[in-house]
């Protein structure tokens, strides 16, 4: 496969805000890097614009990251207008690229498998490869038609399935902490865990994303890809290498024994979005008169789904997957809740509620809790914490999953049969949730949830 320095990077939807806020910035910590300093970038979208302004917007996203690169990069830079959904439009948008081709859809699922199904008419040039944003379809169903219209256009290792959060250099560490501590390892199941939960509650509304949100909700936006991506390296066994096809396979076999705790998706899951409020001092609107929110669509804007995973490892633990918007105390962690101690001498108090083992996605650290004599009466055990920061990766998420594309390594991107898979957990859920068998609950923006939901550890 080419590498980065031979290749032309077509950005589909590159006047949009997933380009400009997260796929360009990604590309300067590249550069930064020192890596992809040659590329020829061609932006395409429908928009009415120029080269000029295409390289207005290289120029201000990639700014000093790309140095003295900076000039050729801008000198070769170009933008396209067509339309993705046509194919004589893409048969030329594909021929005006001086390289072999990485299309790159930065677009909505719609316009997604619409440009799919366009591509089936095109002869793809030699050695191109399609990059495509989570989430993959809309339903089991759908994404199991993309990737069967996928198949038909390039080979499985030409096709790239990008789920940012695998790009986070903390995901990646789930699987080093693991493999390297025996200290972690050694409870890493339902021997030593009660309860494993996986949390990306943030402080942040909805920021002018409603075209996509409004149509997503939480489940789908963050539960039905983000979130099981992370439980899939969290709780798979560890595999024999990283290498793409055994880390897949890994994480393959533990999403195959994931489903809704006791098939009961009314009892297992919550949802709620937020009402008025104010967040770390900023006043936030009803998310109904958020703007291009249509109210009868029901979205939630926090989700909670209870899971099973039925190996012998996370046989009866309770798996909690949770994501909501204008929280008031944002968190973002893996929480591995220990069992109780099976016997205390006579004579000790415990600390109250379990000690557990966290991993925080933002900001990136490790706590290990442990029950200690502490200051006072010996007898009294009190909860103390172990800490350690990660060390911060080189490059963005982003960046992380565009090298990795732009130099053909697919170990931390989405296999088609695992985007598939993340929908069939999710789809009961979703079903319950259409029906109103579910209610959609409320809560002020800057609290932490509905007043009647009991708070997580």
């Amino acid at each position: 496969m080419p590498s980065s320095r031979d290749r032309s990077l077509i950005i589909l939807g590159a006047t949009g805000d997933l380009a400009e806020r997260l796929l360009l910035p990604g590309l300067a910590s590249l550069l930064d890097a020192g890596r992809a300093r040659g590329i020829e970038l061609i932006g395409a979208s429908s928009s009415d614009w120029s080269d000029d302004r295409w390289r207005d917007l290289l120029r201000s996203t990639l700014g000093d990251s790309a140095g003295d690169a900076l000039p050729g990069i801008l000198d070769r830079a170009r933008y396209v207008r067509t339309d993705a959904t046509d194919a004589d439009a893409l048969r030329a948008l594909l021929a005006a690229a001086t390289r072999p081709p990485l299309l790159y859809l930065a677009v909505p699922p719609s316009i997604a498998l619409a440009t799919v199904e366009a591509l089936a008419e095109v002869e793809l040039p030699a050695g191109a490869v399609l990059v495509l944003e989570k989430p993959f379809g809309v339903d089991s169903e759908s994404a199991a038609h993309l990737n069967a219209r996928l198949a038909e256009l390039l080979p499985e290792d030409r096709v790239f399935r990008v789920d940012h959060f695998l790009g986070k250099s903390t995901v990646a560490n789930l699987i080093g902490l693991r493999a390297a501590n025996r200290v972690i390892e050694a409870v890493w199941s339902r021997e030593g865990i009660a309860r494993l939960e996986i949390v990306y509650d943030e402080s942040l509304a909805l920021e002018g994303r409603a075209g996509y949100y409004d149509t997503a909700g939480a489940l789908v936006d963050m539960i039905q890809s983000h979130l099981l991506l992370v439980l899939a390296l969290a709780a798979m066994e560890l595999p024999s290498s990283l290498e793409a096809d055994d880390l897949h396979g890994a994480m393959m076999q533990v999403l195959r024994a994931t489903s809704v705790r006791g098939g009961d998706a009314v009892a297992s899951s919550r949802r709620a979005r937020y009402t008025a409020g104010a967040v770390e001092g900023d006043a936030v609107p009803d998310y109904t008169a958020e703007e291009g929110v249509d109210p009868a669509r029901a979205t939630e804007t926090l989700a909670e789904v209870v899971l099973d995973i039925a190996t012998p490892r996370w046989a009866g633990v309770p798996v909690v997957l949770r994501s909501g918007k204008a929280l008031g105390h944002p968190s973002t962690h893996v929480r591995a809740s220990m069992r109780s101690a099976p016997h205390l001498p006579r004579g000790l108090e415990p600390a109250a509620g379990a000690p557990a083992i966290i991993v925080a996605l933002s900001p990136e650290r490790l706590s290990i809790e442990l029950d200690i004599n502490g200051a006072g009466d010996p007898s009294d055990l009190d909860r103390v914490s172990l800490d350690a920061e990660f060390a911060a990766g080189e490059l963005t998420a982003y960046g992380e999953v565009l090298g990795d594309v732009l130099e053909g390594d697919s170990a931390f991107t989405v296999r088609g049969d695992i985007a598939e898979e993340c929908w069939r957990i999710v789809e009961p859920v979703l079903e319950a949730w259409r029906a109103d068998r579910v209610p959609l609950e409320e809560y002020p923006a800057g609290s932490n949830g509905p007043s009647g939901w009991a708070p997580l550890p």
